[in-house]
């Protein structure tokens, strides 16, 4: 699974005020309904529930977001990194700054996995995250976390 096949460059941003998880699920939100022509709040509240289940920060400042959606639209990923780390009950109990978040429609099961395990791998790669936290523009982001 390649990401650029969930990711794009208007999904992919810096974000210089975000001081909390809420805003950050907002911002995710926010960037996925422009580009799926949703509700944001459906898009909020899916995320928001998941996130009551349990964090979805797997720690060394990385958090993957996922929900589902009742519409039949594509799997649809937004990659924000926050400038200054936020609170987010990860597993590590460290603050989160990477931020990888999936939106899947509801009867999506084999794609939804493998597009959290791409995301998790590159992730879990540490040069990637220097280098996605040391970027400079959007597109310096899009570029590192998609090649």
């Amino acid at each position: 699974m390649q990401l650029t096949q969930v990711l794009s460059k208007d999904c992919t941003r810096r974000v210089d005020a975000c001081q909390s998880k809420k805003r950050a699920l907002e911002i995710i939100s926010e960037l996925a309904a422009e580009r799926l022509g949703v509700s944001e709040k459906e898009i909020f509240d899916s995320l928001f529930n998941r996130e009551k289940l349990g964090s979805t920060g797997i720690g060394q400042g990385i958090a993957i977001p996922h929900g589902r959606v009742e519409n039949n639209l594509p799997p649809t990923a937004v990659f924000i990194r926050c400038d200054q780390p936020i609170g987010y009950d990860s597993i590590d109990k460290q603050p989160v700054d990477l931020l990888f978040a999936l939106i899947v429609p509801e009867e999506e099961n084999k794609q939804y996995l493998q597009i959290l395990a791409a995301a998790a791998e590159k992730l879990h790669n540490k040069q990637i995250c220097k280098s996605l936290r040391q970027a400079e523009s959007d597109e310096q982001m899009y570029q590192i976390i998609t090649s």
